[in-house]
């Protein structure tokens, strides 16, 4: 079991009573919005981030870009098939390069689909990046590390630091 302390939460979206609310529930919320940049410093991470834009998972990859710290991450979180099957190839190598990389060194499971709540979590699935997969990509899939900027992203969904 995870110590709540241990547990670090960040949503733009938090009013000043929820993250009260989380606080007096002695979870740690992020002081300010990273982008879903966050490094997992050598730690077996969960990342719980149903429905957020594809920037944010691309963001966390680029922040976590090794096997060793990727091998450390599981993601909850919208399908990265899904987007994918989404997505023109031109566009997500130009602006979500690093779910394209990592594409064959992640394993998926989709999440149970529920009668009730089809159009919800639809899209949902579990991910994790195995050391032996991303171990077996080319040397110059690792040798890319520069950081996402979206210039020319027009559907960009991601609050930004500033906004």
């Amino acid at each position: 079991q995870v110590p709540p302390a241990r547990c670090a939460l960040f949503d733009p979206a938090f009013s000043a009573r929820e993250a009260a609310v989380l606080r007096a529930l002695g979870l740690c919320l992020l002081p300010e919005n990273e982008e879903g940049k966050h490094g997992v410093e050598g730690s077996a991470t969960l990342f719980y981030m149903v429905h957020c834009g594809k920037a944010l998972y691309n963001n966390l990859l680029w922040s976590n870009w090794s096997p060793a710290a990727l091998s450390k991450l599981v993601i909850i979180g919208n399908s990265f098939r899904g987007i994918e099957e989404r997505l023109l190839s031109r566009i997500l190598e130009r602006d979500y390069s690093y779910i394209a990389k990592v594409l064959k060194g992640v394993e998926e499971v989709a999440f149970p689909s529920h009668p009730r709540y089809l159009d919800t979590f639809n899209d949902t699935s579990v991910h994790w990046f195995p050391l032996d997969k991303l171990q077996e990509l080319s040397p110059e899939v690792w040798n890319c590390m520069e950081e996402p900027m979206y210039q020319d992203c027009e559907d960009l969904e991601i609050i930004r630091k500033g906004e």
